[in-house]
């Protein structure tokens, strides 16, 4: 590759220009004078200084002339020759490179787009776009004379071909009418190969993989006679973009592209660690109770599977009314997938693999999104898409709610509600958008909700920041969201009927007020490296639930980000929607900190609404975590691109440096804990339960399983969902108003022995509590009762004695009451 020299003024004065025009021109004497003249007229009335720069390449005609009576007029135009024809695209680097402005217009000779459309490019780039391109192929252009038919067809079959071939995403790379940051052009032209049309796709890829916008601006086109553009072009652009593309490729596969996402997953074994050193009999402490209940959702949806039963329900636990699946999170995106794992190697094996294989693809999706997006640097995206994964919320949720750690396909809704910002192929966008939102309604819709309201949280703030962008993204949105919604709700109607009108549905969670305390934001998480978990403790509900614990010093630097990179509509939005969401969680009741006060919470306007009466609002500051990850992968691109100039910017680049990585350090999570599992009894372990058990019966554990008391998911789990039991983990109705409750309503028989567990006090068990006891049995189909060693063994025992008026019989390191007589 041979850059092009300059050959104009020094370095030093470039930037002094307002707006360089380049026009390229072969044998162009009859329709270059008027264009000349329009480019002028049209110039003086600016108030930037600007230049207007001919590249003759190699004319044969009076060209050279044209463009020298024009410079006699007026100064500052001028003329460049190149000795021979090379091309359009060895013209237009010849003029760009020798350019000065701030701004790099280029244009073509025959002037098919006015120069009075430079106004809606500069536009697009006032607010931020570092390229703004006209373009004939979107919504509002307006084409005053068409080409041939023949030519048409030849340009969308051509186009096509060379959006997907270099492009993705610009629907017109072929007009002539682009306007350009002067130093990313600069650079961008001084690395470019080709001298031929196929220039421009070359230098918009460039763009894109830089990560710098390129915008396209619909405009005014009208066609020329005598364009130069034959019809073996297309072919030959395609042939020099498959050339320019294999060689980009070998100079770009850099050992990062696999470095990156292999360390995601390196670090999250690294933070299981503990698990994975026996995931059968390892358990995270601090998921309290989840990780049974999530290894029996896995469990429960296999077996659902492999007898061709409903996967939305399951009547295992709380029998015989069962559990809607659907209404619990049970994450069937991914634990009907996984199925065959699950039937391989045990539930316990799924778990592991779902939190660490979801961390890490949740890492990588967002460092996908960040590299694609918004950074030119790989590691910048990468140091952003671990933050959006490893965060300490993430960490707090990785305890125990895959439904909230395994996020990664948030990035690839995102990226493609960016596609239909764009507005290029809205219909297939939309498409692809609805069965992605389809999908994760699969894998958390609780999460979909908060994720869905911080988006909504950035377009009012990006619409506040740049509303021309917004109006103008507003119609090629709204279309393709009406499309994904055409595709998504037939595919989840009949699911989601079922979560909220099916079996054992219920209306809304009980949960109280949950609000994050304004000081957990300034705090550490319980697993931070700075954590302090006594803190974390008081200002949680538990080492699960630890929503915000972002850390003083991050505080501290997000906000001066935003200040400093105050210029970028986006990063207002993203600054507005981390505040916004803050505020959120902190609930309907905000405590001022070393005071009993409280001061109403915003969180007030949501509370009743459906759907969020529901949201522990805590949760809601988790929206913080992406709109943090993305401004801190923009600050770390920012330090890793620019060179420093001068000592005064070295200095300012190590300042930098060292505030990024006093933020970030504290925050570095620490292996999840484990601790080994209880042993399984022999009664479960060996099968001595099948001599009690009839099919189409229960068999009923003392105390009756509870949200606390979880044990028996784990018996049933290791005798292959042998048997059901009343009770247990999961969320279902409560009371006339079936409101959302873990756990089953209580029953006579179950409160007595619950009571007694935890109290160890029996109570007068006389004739009614001895009825009442029988027609629970007959309720639960019971045909037997099993007490294994636990706390308070004697008291238990002694109570069901008297419950049953028998002595119990000791196997399998249990004791077993046989009420099969009974029934």
């Amino acid at each position: 590759m041979t850059p092009v020299a300059s050959t104009t003024a020094d370095e030093e004065d470039r930037g002094a220009i307002g707006l360089s025009v380049i026009v390229p021109a072969y044998n162009e004497e009859d329709r270059l004078a008027p264009t000349l003249k329009a480019i002028r007229a049209h110039l003086q009335d600016g108030p930037a200084a600007w230049e207007l720069i001919v590249v003759d390449d190699g004319s044969t005609d009076g060209t050279a002339a044209v463009v020298e009576a024009a410079a006699d007029e007026e100064p500052r135009v001028r003329l460049l020759r190149t000795p021979a024809n090379r091309g359009k695209g060895h013209a237009v680097r010849t003029g760009v490179l020798a350019s000065r402005g701030r701004r790099v217009l280029v244009t073509d000779a025959d002037l098919a787009t006015p120069i009075e459309e430079l106004a809606l490019l500069e536009r697009r780039m006032d607010e931020g776009a570092p390229a703004a391109v006209g373009s004939r192929a979107l919504p509002g252009s307006r084409i005053a004379v068409r080409q041939h038919a023949l030519r048409e067809v030849m340009g969308r079959i051509g186009g096509g071909l060379i959006r997907a071939a270099a492009v993705p995403g610009i629907r017109d790379t072929q007009c002539g009418f682009k306007l350009f940051d002067g130093d990313k052009a600069r650079t961008a032209f001084a690395g470019s190969r080709l001298d031929g049309w196929a220039f421009d796709v070359e230098i918009l890829r460039f763009f894109q993989q830089q990560g710098w916008e390129v915008a396209e601006v619909p405009v005014r086109w009208a066609h020329q006679p005598g364009s130069k553009i034959r019809p073996n072009a297309y072919p030959r652009v395609l042939a020099d973009l498959v050339r320019v593309r294999w060689h980009t490729y070998r100079r770009t596969a850099s050992p990062a592209r696999f470095a990156i996402p292999a360390l995601f997953l390196i670090f999250s074994v690294f933070l299981y660690d503990g698990l994975w050193s026996d995931p059968a009999g390892r358990y995270l402490i601090d998921s309290n109770h989840d990780q049974q209940q999530w290894e029996w959702f896995f469990a429960a949806t296999a077996d659902n599977v492999v007898h061709l039963r409903n996967p939305l329900s399951s009547d295992f636990q709380n029998f015989p009314l069962g559990v809607n699946l659907m209404a619990n999170t049970a994450m069937l995106g991914l634990s009907i997938p996984l199925t065959p794992l699950t039937l391989a190697l045990g539930p316990q094996f799924t778990w592991a693999v779902v939190l660490t294989g979801g961390l890490a693809a949740t890492a990588w999706a967002w460092y996908w999104l960040l590299a694609r997006r918004f950074t030119r640097s790989r590691w910048a995206a990468a140091l952003g898409g671990g933050f959006c994964a490893f965060a300490p919320p993430m960490i707090s949720h990785g305890n125990a709610h895959p439904n909230f750690a395994v996020l990664f396909m948030f990035p690839l809704i995102i990226d493609r509600l960016l596609r239909l910002r764009e507005g290029r192929r809205t219909t297939r966008d939309g498409v692809v958008l609805g069965l992605f939102l389809a999908y994760q309604v699969f894998l958390g819709e609780e999460a979909l909700l908060l994720a869905a309201t911080g988006l909504l949280l950035f377009t009012l703030g990006y619409a506040a920041a740049s509303p021309h962008v917004a109006a103008a993204v507003a119609r090629p949105l709204l279309t393709g969201l009406a499309i994904a919604a055409l595709v998504s709700v037939p595919l989840v109607l009949g699911p989601v009927a079922w979560q909220f009108y099916g079996p054992q549905s219920y209306r809304s969670v009980l949960h109280g007020q949950t609000g994050n305390h304004p000081m957990a934001f300034l705090e550490f998480a319980t697993r931070s490296l700075a954590g302090d978990g006594p803190i974390a403790a008081s200002l949680s509900l538990n080492p699960t639930e630890e929503n915000a614990f972002f850390g003083w010093p991050l505080v501290a630097f997000t906000v001066a980000l935003v200040v400093h990179m105050w210029n970028r509509p986006a990063v207002r939005a993203l600054g507005f929607t981390a505040l916004a969401a803050a505020v959120l969680s902190l609930g309907q009741n905000i405590p001022l900190p070393g005071t009993d006060k409280t001061l109403p919470g915003p969180w007030r306007l949501l509370a009743e609404a459906p759907l969020y009466e529901s949201v522990i609002e805590s949760r809601m500051a988790m929206v913080c975590v992406p709109a943090v990850g993305i401004l801190l992968a923009l600050a770390c691109d920012r330090l890793a691109v620019r060179r420093a100039r001068s000592e005064r910017e070295s200095s300012r680049r190590v300042i930098g440096v060292a505030a990024l990585a006093a933020a970030l350090l504290p925050l570095l999570p620490t292996p999840f804990r484990t601790v080994e599992r209880a042993p399984t009894p022999a009664f479960f372990a060996d099968g001595t339960w099948r001599e009690y058990v009839r099919p189409g019966h229960a068999l009923v554990p003392v105390p009756v399983p509870s949200p606390t008391e979880t044990a028996a998911l784990g018996w049933q789990i290791d005798t292959g969902l042998g048997f059901p039991f009343p009770g247990g983990y999961f969320n279902g109705p409560w009371g006339p108003e079936r409101d959302g409750f873990a756990g089953s309503p209580p029953r006579p028989t179950s409160e007595l022995l619950r009571k007694v567990h935890e109290t160890g006090e029996v109570p007068d068990i006389g004739e009614p509590q001895r009825r009442a006891f029988r027609q629970d049995l007959d309720f639960w189909h019971a045909d037997a009762l099993v007490l294994t060693d636990q706390r308070f063994t004697a008291a238990l025992r002694t109570a069901v004695i008297r419950l049953t008026g028998d002595e119990p019989r000791r196997t399998g390191g249990t004791w077993v009451w046989d009420v099969r007589a009974d029934r």
